[in-house]
């Protein structure tokens, strides 16, 4: 796609074509953009199942027209009450996969029943409707499954229940292949009859604790039964003449807005886009967030997070001024790669940024026992170090990395936007405003150039500049001389993750983006 999607009334934006699809199958049936969110959010926990699903965790930002407030949703799930480092007494870390990697319970279906209870106008059986048919019936294998399949066959292929599901008859699935999950369906049937108490209290969390148990497991039914999501005040800081939102902590969310507010201390006018100045700039901006970040991100009921400080002004033209134009700063990068973000705009206005996420790809391997249901293995970054600010104790929340934002000018949404990716979120997140805002560039322009991650990903130990080949010669060579280890990557490389944005025009008109690297589409009316 080399333009925007326009539409009139609404916009969709989802990494899968039939998610978006069912969003707006939602918007046509008179339901407004919370609705269609949900509906969004669970069509992808069946499509993209190797980025996210029942067994993970959402965060949300919303608008309501009515009110004309950006409100935040914390949708993820604390460790277990019996869950502490002692149960990793000789590891160095937690495992990355497995059942003692499932620690945290999955806050996706309870933040469902949030949104829609807030904010929404259908009911969650309606929503769920075109998830349940995809379960039940099947759908077409997109290139996406099948590559992260590949990448993951080795562990993928032998682990009980998931194999079948996943691996079907030994082999990898085909593009295009009919992907059928009927003990998804089951389950996802039983939420909307029953409602979100049905995972937490009910049949599906008894069936799930039990395997867990049977497994060697450590979450017990009261976590489960004792789950709750936070509606929490969102952050913010001024950009230009924006307001950008974000989730605050336990999210990431800051540090994108800590390289804005770095940023803002540079003048793009004099800064050509797509040269090495621009790539340079950014890359360090982002990086003095990362190092306040890995020093205090954690749940903030165990730890005194200093947003104040962290978001502060002349905070940022401190950090602004350390920056040297010629050299490249080494820092320490963190981890985290699967995610699915969208975003959903109706016609009166009501708009919602989202993401969810299972953590690592596949999450950790564990399906639930008949229930279709994957577990997230968040848990696992969590730290053994008592020392560590992220170190495990029970009923505490980990470091995350999902971080879905909100652009908004006079008051009123401006730019939905975000991306799967771990580590690249803020990274991608700072290239597409920057491009959007500074630059002028529409959602699609912005997401189709060339991009850069700085950094690991999970399973990567790496300082390097990972950077598309598209990106001028002149301009790599440049960074290289500066001290950046410039890594050149595949024109659209995987590794930059999948973002989606929607903008909402001076005509009111709105324009959507998805990401070449995914499968998804902007579906507008």
């Amino acid at each position: 796609m080399t333009q925007s999607i326009i539409g009139t009334k609404s916009m969709v934006v989802s990494p899968h074509y039939l998610a978006s699809m069912s969003g707006n199958k939602i918007l046509e049936k008179g339901g407004n953009a919370f609705d269609a969110a949900v509906a969004v959010s669970a069509c992808l926990g069946v499509v993209y199942p190797h980025m996210t699903g029942l067994g993970g965790d959402a965060f949300w930002l919303t608008y309501e027209r009515e009110d004309g407030e950006i409100r935040a949703f914390n949708g993820s799930g604390r460790s277990g009450s019996n869950v502490n480092r002692d149960a990793y007494i000789g590891e160095k870390q937690i495992p990355f996969r497995g059942v003692r990697s499932a620690i945290t319970v999955p806050g996706m279906v309870d933040s469902w029943d949030e949104i829609l209870g807030e904010c929404g106008t259908l009911t969650l059986a309606e929503v769920l409707e075109s998830a349940i048919e995809y379960a039940e019936k099947g759908f077409p294998i997109t290139k996406n499954q099948v590559m992260y399949t590949e990448k993951n066959w080795d562990w993928l292929s032998t682990a009980p229940i998931t194999a079948k599901i996943y691996a079907p008859g030994g082999h990898v699935p085909q593009v295009g292949e009919r992907f059928v999950q009927k003990d998804l369906a089951r389950s996802l049937a039983l939420i909307a009859d029953q409602g979100r108490d049905v995972f937490y209290k009910g049949e599906l969390a008894k069936a799930i604790v039990s395997f867990l148990k049977e497994q060697g497991g450590l979450l017990s039914a009261v976590d489960f039964a004792d789950h709750h999501g936070n509606w929490v005040e969102p952050i913010s800081t001024q950009y230009r003449n924006y307001t950008i939102y974000q989730v605050p902590p336990n999210s990431q969310g800051f540090v994108g807005l800590m390289a804005l507010n770095i940023l803002e201390n540079f003048n793009f006018d004099n800064i050509d886009h797509g040269s090495a100045e621009y790539y340079h700039l950014l890359a360090e901006a982002l990086k003095a967030g990362f190092r306040d970040r890995n020093e205090v991100l954690t749940d903030p009921e165990f730890f005194n997070i200093p947003l104040d400080k962290l978001l502060d002004k002349q905070y940022a033209a401190k950090l602004a001024s350390a920056i040297q134009t010629n050299a490249a700063k080494v820092t320490s990068p963190s981890m985290g790669n699967d995610t699915a973000y969208a975003a959903v705009v109706d016609k009166d206005g009501n708009s919602v940024s989202f993401i969810q996420s299972l953590y690592f790809e596949f999450g950790s391997g564990v399906t639930a026992g008949q229930t279709g249901v994957m577990l997230q293995n968040r848990g696992s970054f969590f730290s053994l170090d008592s020392n560590h600010v992220n170190s495990l104790e029970p009923n505490k929340r980990s470091f995350h990395t999902l971080m879905p934002a909100i652009a908004c000018k006079d008051g009123q949404p401006s730019i939905l936007y975000g991306t799967q990716g771990g580590e690249g979120q803020p990274q991608t997140q700072t290239a597409i405003i920057t491009r959007m805002i500074d630059y002028g560039m529409d959602p699609q322009a912005a997401i189709n150039e060339p991009r850069f991650v700085w950094g690991r990903t999970w399973g990567e130990d790496s300082e390097s500049l990972k950077i598309e080949s598209r990106v001028k010669k002149d301009a790599v060579d440049e960074l290289k001389e500066r001290g950046h280890h410039v890594e050149v990557v595949e024109e659209f490389d995987g590794v930059m993750g999948h973002a989606q944005a929607i903008r909402i025009d001076e005509h009111n008109f709105l324009k959507g983006g998805v990401d070449p690297r995914g499968d998804g589409a902007a579906v507008g009316s």
